[in-house]
């Protein structure tokens, strides 16, 4: 079928005057206006038809959420609302909806309703926008990565080595429950498993990544990590999607740049090519927050916040630093923050990160050379022995959007590391030797995809800036 896209009409680029569209009807009113949309742009092309010319039989059957291709001129609009419309010469019913039971009727309906309806949401105006500014973003991180030259990589999503040393992971299995086998310390025996292993479905791919940048220089993962972390907050989903660079011969500050840089350079793409979407969803937050207790109300709106990130330098603090500005604030005296600071060594909270992005610096922050007791054993052990060279990139409104390090390349220093960690060596033999054999300094960050969409987009719950969200007791579709 050769049909035009709503977006080429409004944007000009149609050369035609007579054409055809397809999509789905958003609205049909008094038996002659039609709203349909097609997903390639957030506004419906109002369709008008000559009921006296219709099939009646035709006319009976448009409904909202009905698919429609129709063949038409573009002229120009004599109502309100738009510059132009479609004068209808023809029109085909590809798909009834029965109107009675079509579950997304044009009204205000809830996001909670709307995760209940997750196959038909993206029918909506919100979720389109959302779902659009989603595969820019995608597209601009490849392209990003791509213009610098690094090579993208795919990491294992079933794995026998966790990341993170969290033990929160999803086991991966085909042994019959039913009827388990156990050895002799009455352990389940995972040697008859199908890996013949204990496996899990992967948490992050930064590990395997490591071993390809010691190969390759500069690469990188975008794909699919799990986490079986028994929490139903708006910030956790139990599958979701990293990105993950790593770069040989980089070190922290190297690190830091290239965070700085790429995160610019993937939000003045959005910018630049989702202006109607940003335009729309920013108005639908400024709505919900007029809802919200004035103190809970964000000084910047949706777009001024993208805006705040990319035209300010990122400010550098270390963390001991930044524990001082927290536990000497106001606030922290006051004993406004939930979590108070008052032992260093402590892990920052959101709270804590806002404040520093929002109210002290008023610009995006990188926290940098982080206690080792609170992060993972791979990043490197500075020279005072209590901190590593990890760093976290803030965002306004969200706080931690980036988590990186410079690895430990150092095979002593990473052993007792590990060993402080109680992970077993054996299990990470081959990680153990890539500082056997050419090691070199090497860093790398992760950014979870849905946080940077949920920062694009205003939305308030993570589970409404993916197509299908996967939660505790929550698996359909």
């Amino acid at each position: 079928m050769n049909l035009t896209k709503i977006k080429e009409i409004f944007s000009g680029n149609s050369k035609q005057s007579n054409i055809k569209i397809g999509g789905w009807v958003r609205a049909f009113r008094g038996n002659k206006f039609i709203e349909l949309n097609d997903g390639s742009s957030l506004k419906n092309i109002q369709c008008v038809i000559n009921p006296e010319t219709t099939d009646a039989e035709t006319l009976k059957h448009i409904s909202v959420g009905s698919s429609l291709i129709i063949s038409g001129n573009i002229v120009k609009s004599i109502g309100s609302g738009q510059k132009i419309e479609i004068s209808v010469e023809e029109i085909s019913i590809i798909g009834r909806s029965d109107p009675e039971k079509y579950p997304i009727q044009p009204k205000k309906h809830s996001f909670e309703f709307l995760r209940e309806q997750a196959h038909l949401r993206i029918r909506t105006a919100t979720f389109g926008s959302v779902m659009r500014v989603r595969s820019s973003l995608a597209y601009a991180i490849h392209s990003f990565f791509n213009e610098q030259g690094f090579y993208y990589v795919n990491t294992p999503i079933i794995t026998s080595s966790d990341a993170e040393g969290a033990g929160e992971m999803f086991k991966v299995s085909t042994l019959d429950f039913e009827n388990i086998e156990r050895n002799k310390k009455k352990e389940i025996d995972y040697s008859k498993d199908f890996f013949g292993k204990k496996t899990s479905l992967t948490v992050s791919g930064q590990l395997e990544a490591e071993t390809y940048a010691l190969g390759l220089g500069n690469v990188y993962t975008f794909g699919p990590t799990f986490r079986a972390e028994n929490s139903n907050t708006s910030r956790h989903l139990s599958e979701f999607w990293m990105i993950e660079p790593e770069m040989a011969f980089y070190n922290l500050s190297d690190n830091m740049d290239l965070a700085e840089k790429f995160v610019k350079s993937i939000l003045n793409f959005i910018l630049k090519n989702c202006e109607d979407d940003l335009n729309f969803l920013s108005e639908r937050l400024f709505n919900e927050e007029k809802t919200k207790p004035q103190i809970e109300r964000s000084e910047l709106n949706l777009i001024e916040k993208i805006k705040f990130v990319v035209k300010n330098n990122f400010i550098r603090v270390s963390y001991s630093d930044a524990f001082d500005i927290l536990k000497n604030s106001n606030k922290n005296k006051k004993k406004k923050f939930e979590f108070i600071i008052d032992e260093w060594g402590i892990d920052f909270q959101s709270e804590h990160e806002r404040y520093l992005v929002e109210k002290h610096f008023k610009s995006p922050v990188i926290i940098h050379d982080y206690p080792s007791k609170i992060k993972a054993f791979y990043m490197r052990l500075n020279d005072d022995k209590k901190t590593v060279g990890a760093m976290d990139v803030l965002f306004p409104g969200i706080g931690e959007i980036i988590g990186g390090s410079q690895r430990e390349e150092r095979l002593e220093v990473l052993r007792t590391r590990i060993k402080e960690s109680g992970i077993d060596e054996d299990e990470i033999w081959w990680y153990l030797d890539l500082r056997k054999y050419g090691s070199v300094p090497h860093s790398g960050f992760g950014l979870g995809f849905e946080r940077i969409v949920q920062f694009c987009t205003g939305m308030s719950n993570i589970r409404d800036v993916i197509p299908y969200p996967r939660s505790p007791k929550n698996a359909s579709f």
